[in-house]
């Protein structure tokens, strides 16, 4: 168990509230760069992920069609 106090979601927001409007604006960007690239690197992973079952042949290949033939069965 962690000793360390905790924030919450209420108490983040009146800490972002006390701050300059500037300083509230540049939160803002770094949260949303930050959430970006947090995105990007599970993006990057699910590919890497992909491309490996492709490797070992783990995935099939077709058209819709033959998905919809597999579904149905």
């Amino acid at each position: 168990m962690s000793s360390e106090p905790t924030t919450t979601f209420q108490e983040a927001l009146d800490i972002v509230e006390s701050l300059p409007e500037y300083q509230q604006e540049s939160l803002i960007d770094i949260v949303q760069h930050r959430l970006i690239e947090h995105r990007r690197e599970l993006l990057a992973k699910s590919i890497r992920e992909a491309r490996e079952e492709y490797a070992r042949g783990e995935v099939k290949k077709g058209t819709v069609d033959d998905l919809m033939r597999e579904i149905s069965e």
